[in-house]
């Protein structure tokens, strides 16, 4: 059944009302009717199953039938600090991440990210929306939230909220995720974050900037992934470990 997120001051009683670019999708892609039902969210993680009533060019009227006991969220808080790729990477890093579960995603601005990324990064509002539709497409409960871009020097600051930091980096060896949480306590694990390096990789002086605040160093193996690879991998392997990937562990 198709998925629409739609905000909650569009809900009223027993109505929710989808407007915008969904409302095309839904009759000239879709191919939905009046009377056909959906499951519409109100981007605060309740969901609902509906059934369409009214449309007009501009606005689709959804009666609401019952609230849905459904939540396809990783029990795992991941937020991706992503070093700021070149060309349209960030857009698949978006898309993929938010498959997997991630819950935010930071483009971040280190010494190799290249300098004219570093003062034209302008693409928020397009990166939020291939959010939206890769939740849509993985009937996610909530929509990650693509932030402003920082400098490393402020998401150090950021980093030492969180429970577990995991940082890949190509000369680190013999010592990987699952040596990173052999003796990790799952249940005191809260929020995670994930920090890949741009092209260029991290500098010598800021992995050690990274260790100060008690990150994990990993190896991804003994191949080089691309920053547009290696976060989808680490996302992967630790919703494999510690998340829901290819079910929860009882």
């Amino acid at each position: 059944m198709h998925k629409f997120f739609t905000p909650s001051n569009l809900f009223e009683d027993e109505y929710a009302f989808i407007e915008g670019d969904d409302v095309k999708h839904i009759f000239k892609v879709l191919r939905l009717s009046i009377g056909d039902k959906l499951v519409i969210n109100n981007l605060q993680g309740e969901e609902y199953l509906g059934v369409i009533e009214e449309s007009t060019k501009q606005r689709i009227t959804v009666k609401l039938l019952e609230k849905l006991a459904i939540n396809n969220e990783s029990n795992l808080k991941i937020t991706l600090y992503q070093g700021m790729p070149k060309a349209g990477k960030m857009d698949l890093i978006v898309q993929k991440t938010t498959e997997l579960g991630v819950r935010a995603i930071v483009p971040v601005i280190t010494d190799r990210v290249d300098v004219i990324l570093k003062g034209e990064f302008k693409k928020l509002d397009r990166l939020q929306r291939i959010a939206l539709e890769a939740s849509k497409q993985s009937k996610r409960t909530i929509i990650p939230e693509v932030l402003e871009p920082v400098l490393l020097e402020d998401a150090l600051g950021e980093l030492k909220n969180y429970d577990l930091v995991i940082v890949p980096y190509e000369n680190q060896e013999n010592y990987g995720l699952k040596a990173a949480i052999k003796n990790i306590n799952i249940n005191t694990i809260d929020k995670i974050a994930i920090v890949i390096g741009p092209e260029g990789g991290f500098t010598e002086e800021e992995i050690n900037l990274l260790k100060d605040i008690g990150a994990e160093i990993i190896t991804l193996g003994p191949r080089i992934l691309r920053t547009e690879t290696a976060g989808v991998v680490t996302a992967s392997l630790l919703q494999y470990e510690m998340g829901d990937l290819g079910g929860r562990k009882e």
